[in-house]
């Protein structure tokens, strides 16, 4: 069982370092349960088959009114989960800049998630503050997987518009189907309840999320 997360003022350099261990054994462990317990193609349509056509946002989940406890993987989650929705979001920004005539059913999409992934970060948040743990934007900077950086922002800025949609899909996709893998992990291997269940919802909404992108109009096929 993991220590809770303590946070002293030399202690944060030394928390940097659990986060980024956390978060790749956060990512490995997943994909390891997720051998032995033969996620692949059937879960994939699993998760479709089980997923709600819309996307629209759930209600607004209860916000933490009493402390609540993190530890490591809590933690490094929440760490993680924060940017990484952010950087969609900023996606989703510029998208609203650029024309998708080439693929309306995409901007249709773009409404849905945005209201969903503000909702998260709000939740992420809330739960963050009630473990009285600070946020830290340890991966700013950093390749992470399914992370929408200000690098790809950049190349997006430059791709022609007809290109546009089949790029930026694509960035979603990648930070979609990321995000369940992290949200497996965390059901795994956190110890907050309260974020755990978190977890288990936005598990849910990328389902649909995903389900909805892929099966966009001319979208290409995903196996």
């Amino acid at each position: 069982m993991e220590p809770p997360v303590t946070v002293g003022r030399s202690g944060v350099d030394g928390r940097v370092r659990r986060i980024v261990g956390v978060v790749a054994t956060l990512v490995a462990t997943t994909l390891a349960v997720g051998l032995s317990q033969g996620w692949g193609r059937a879960d994939r349509a699993a998760d479709r088959s089980a997923a709600v056509p819309s996307t629209a946002a759930a209600p607004p989940a209860a916000v933490p009114t009493v402390p609540v406890v993190l530890n490591g993987t809590d933690d490094a989650f929440i760490q993680l989960l924060i940017p990484m929705n952010e950087g969609a979001l900023a996606l989703i920004d510029h998208l609203d800049t650029r024309p998708t005539g080439a693929d309306p059913s995409l901007r249709g999409l773009l409404g849905d998630l945005r209201q969903a992934h503000r909702a998260e970060l709000r939740d992420l948040r809330a739960i963050l503050a009630a473990g009285n743990v600070p946020e830290l934007n340890i991966h700013e900077g950093h390749q992470m997987p399914g992370m929408v950086t200000a690098a790809s922002l950049d190349e997006l800025r430059a791709t022609p518009d007809a290109e546009v949609p089949s790029r930026a899909a694509a960035l979603l996709r990648a930070h979609l189907a990321q995000t369940v893998v992290l949200c497996r992990g965390e059901q795994t291997a956190g110890g907050s309840p309260e974020l755990k269940a978190l977890a288990g919802r936005m598990q849910q909404a990328r389902a649909a999320e995903l389900s909805a992108l892929d099966g966009r109009p001319g979208a290409p096929r995903v196996d």
